[in-house]
């Protein structure tokens, strides 16, 4: 048996829709959007729109113009970081950021650009309000959170951050790499300045393919410059959005794959999605809790969380604990410290990491029940 409990880092298996729309991308029509007048540049210039479209749709984004397609998140983060910080400028971070957004900031505090502070988060993963509030500075410039953490599973108070962003005058800036998808998000009611999102996970399209979402008012410089198929005639890149920050032929393949992806999610309800993936989680949980050698490690099953599970056996290394698994039984997860690392220190797992186990739409409750039995048996013989 095959099971495949790694989908807060790829999403497996896709949806049928996004293969079939990827396959008739390159079949029918696969020409560059935007860069021809014949059909077959057309229909896909229309698609790519539409996905715009779709995505602004999702997220209340001002305008469709406002979203920026990219190769992944970790793209689109730097896109922000380094278009929007200036000399002097603040960052406020909490302890629960992926290296996506830690090393960039590391890199732009290294050159002496700006300064980072980095807010405390309790042992479950959530980030500590007041201390949150406490780091802000006369010239903070912008604060970043995850919006669900990929260790602990704890999600941000997203609209409440914003809120106290907004009353600072101060970017909010959200990266919702594991909830796009699966948490319903707002940019203008949960006060969202800058959101990135990823198509991979539990947005069901391929990899390859990601974004930024940009609040109508909101400068960010032009990190790569070329062609756009706009304003040809000019040395210098244009300077509207979306082609401000796009730049070279755009991934057609994968916007059509995350098409297909989001409109699956919507069709199948994202409150669907996360009350089944919900009750499997506290299913998960319950079982594993009863059992001495396991410590588990994130919210409780009440508790607002992601569909992840991370955890450890006692007398065998995460590593080790991820091999068996897999070469043993079929189940695969990931072990270490999921590009996390300020994650585990607060979790206290450092420095061996956890084995993080994930769900996603497919996943059954067979599967469940076969995982919860391997690890019974890996503890005891």
């Amino acid at each position: 048996m095959k099971v495949y409990l790694d989908n807060s880092a790829t999403s497996w298996p896709k949806p049928p829709a996004v293969l079939d729309a990827m396959s008739t991308y390159i079949n029918e029509y696969g020409a560059s959007p935007g860069r021809s007048g014949h059909g077959f540049a057309v229909r896909a210039a229309r698609e790519v729109f539409e996905t715009r479209e779709l995505i602004a749709s999702l997220f209340n984004v001002e305008s469709s113009e406002r979203v920026i397609f990219s190769a992944n998140a970790t793209h689109a983060i730097n896109i922000a970081l380094k278009g929007l910080l200036k000399k002097g400028d603040h960052v406020i971070i909490t302890h629960m950021e992926h290296n996506s957004v830690r090393r960039p900031l590391k890199y732009l505090k290294s050159i002496g650009l700006i300064d980072v502070t980095i807010a405390d988060c309790c042992e479950k993963g959530y980030v500590d309000i007041d201390k949150l509030t406490s780091c802000f500075r006369e010239n903070t410039k912008l604060v970043v959170t995850i919006h669900g953490s990929n260790v602990s599973g704890a999600v941000m108070p997203i609209d409440r951050i914003g809120q106290i962003c907004k009353a600072k005058g101060v970017l909010y800036m959200v990266d919702a790499a594991q909830t796009a998808g699966f948490i319903p998000i707002d940019m203008q009611n949960d006060s969202i300045d800058i959101l990135v999102f990823t198509g991979h996970k539990k947005l069901y399209g391929p990899p390859g393919i990601g974004g930024l979402c940009i609040r109508n008012g909101i400068h960010i410089d032009t990190l790569i410059h070329g062609g756009t198929g706009s304003r040809s005639e000019l040395d210098v890149h244009p300077d509207f959005y979306p082609d401000r920050l796009e730049a070279g032929t755009p991934n057609t393949l994968g916007i059509l794959g995350l098409k297909a992806g989001i409109q699956y999610i919507i069709a199948k309800g994202i409150d669907s999605i996360r009350e089944r993936l919900g009750q499997q989680t506290a299913f998960l949980i319950n079982a594993l809790k009863g059992i001495d050698e396991i410590t588990l490690y994130g919210p409780g099953t009440s508790e607002n969380r992601l569909p992840l599970v991370s955890m450890n056996v006692k007398k065998i290394s995460p590593s080790q604990l991820a091999l068996t698994l897999d070469s043993e039984y079929g189940i695969m997860t990931r072990a270490g410290l999921h590009c996390s690392p300020l994650a585990h220190q607060t979790l206290s797992t450092l420095p061996q990491g956890t084995v993080r186990f994930s769900l996603g739409c497919f996943t059954t409750d067979k599967e469940i029940d076969y995982t919860i039995n391997a690890l019974k048996r890996i503890i005891t013989s």
